[in-house]
């Protein structure tokens, strides 16, 4: 997906021009993580609505540490990863504690 923003103008200082290139690269980087993070949240999602417990177990252990990864960081903020392994972890033991009562 393409943006459509009109291309800005160069910056005429040399510090300027290599922060224009700096951004570059860091956005790519943040857009990079970004994306793992989403993926693995909704690996997990999708584990539980399965109702695979071992797996969902399994993706939210490695879920936990992109979270973590990607807050350290500062893409998200360190409330915003808490709050998404909590939605997370609580999915997953919900998944755990029904499973044994239908079985």
């Amino acid at each position: 997906m393409a943006s459509t923003k009109p291309k800005k103008k160069n910056p005429r200082l040399a510090s300027g021009r290599k922060r224009a290139r700096q951004d570059v690269k860091l956005n790519a980087a943040n857009t990079s993580l970004r994306s793992k993070y989403r993926t693995a949240v909704k690996n997990v999602e999708k584990a539980v609505l399965a109702g695979d417990k071992t797996k969902a177990t399994e993706l939210f252990a490695k879920a936990q540490s992109i979270v973590d990864t990607v807050a350290d960081k500062h893409i998200f903020h360190k409330n915003k990863a808490a709050r998404d392994k909590s939605r997370l972890s609580a999915k997953v033991k919900a998944l755990a504690t029904a499973a044994p009562a239908t079985a």
